[in-house]
């Protein structure tokens, strides 16, 4: 069987995505979306009902605020670039920009069966997953990174 590995982060807004502290960061989020939609190895995105930002979708944790983004990529190394090799480094950079830093800030990758899509209810597993147990093959994060095999590589 073949597997992709899925991401998932959350974070606490500072304001509304309508304020004007928020501006960059919304005037962004289509361009640095659809660069990952065009980078090599990206498989899918979570978007709104409109084809939006899944920071459009209200948040499986109650919370009105809380930014949610879910993501189906082929390989470690290709989202590692994304990431960290393109502009969006600039914006996890500057996160305290736009999230509130006491807020909850949360992050998780996991191997998932290639051709299906993580849901938020898994999303939300798989966060609590990590929270709870630490890195492990089920949900991990990028300090302990695990192969599709479930054996750490880093």
């Amino acid at each position: 069987m073949e597997f992709h590995l899925a991401q998932a982060n959350i974070a606490q807004f500072r304001a509304t995505l309508d304020h004007p502290i928020m501006k960059e960061f919304v005037d962004f989020l289509e361009p640095v979306n659809k660069l990952a939609e065009e980078s090599p190895g990206f498989v899918w995105r979570l978007k709104d009902d409109d084809g939006r930002s899944a920071s459009y979708i209200e948040s499986p944790f109650q919370d009105q605020m809380m930014a949610v983004n879910l993501s189906v990529w082929e390989d470690i190394p290709s989202f590692k670039e994304f990431v960290y090799g393109t502009v969006h480094a600039y914006f996890l950079r500057n996160k305290k920009k736009w999230f509130d830093h006491k807020g909850p800030s949360q992050f998780v990758l996991w191997w998932m069966p290639k051709g299906e899509v993580p849901t938020l209810a898994l999303a939300k597993e798989k966060l609590m997953e990590l929270e709870h147990h630490g890195d492990s093959p089920k949900a991990f994060s990028m300090k302990r990174l695990y192969n599709a095999d479930g054996l750490a590589i880093n």
